[in-house]
């Protein structure tokens, strides 16, 4: 994997959700948007996303106005379009309806000098569930930290 610079990762979305099946998605995005993805200017956070018609389109990412940028800049929370081929929109299309799936953006980066977007179908977590992920956390934490001591 050369060539990658990664802007933004979407880590609830980690925790959140199971991961069922990633995607890599092109995104439509103005002048503007990419001087501000370069300043990694990007929130992920609550982002998903939805169907119009038969595209799929990035909702409630936040990509900040670009400082330099004059009269022609961005609206910050547009609808912006992710370009799949059909095979992989029917895909997600067809899982979205089952009951239980999203599709939630994982990161967002450039990929020899195009913004990409790793979307993944997933399914929500229960709260036992999130609190495995939390024990796992901590006790690989921990062992870190002694193995650190221990040097």
């Amino acid at each position: 994997m050369s060539n990658i610079l990664i802007i933004q990762e979407n880590k609830k979305a980690r925790f959140d959700y199971t991961i069922v099946e990633t995607f890599e998605a092109g995104l439509v995005l103005t002048g503007s948007e990419v001087k501000s993805l370069r300043a990694k200017d990007v929130v992920l956070k609550d982002s998903y996303i939805a169907f119009r018609g038969d595209e799929a389109f990035l909702q409630n990412a936040h990509i900040a106005e670009y400082k330099a940028s004059s009269y022609n800049n961005h609206v910050p929370e547009r609808l912006r379009k992710l370009l799949l081929n059909r095979k992989e929109l029917d895909e997600i299309y067809g899982a979205l309806r089952e009951k239980g799936y999203s599709c939630v953006p994982l990161k967002i980066y450039f990929k020899q000098g195009r913004a990409k977007l790793e979307i993944a179908l997933v399914k929500g977590k229960k709260t036992h569930d999130k609190r495995e992920a939390i024990k796992k956390r901590d006790v690989s934490d921990q062992i870190r930290s002694n193995l650190r001591r221990s040097r």
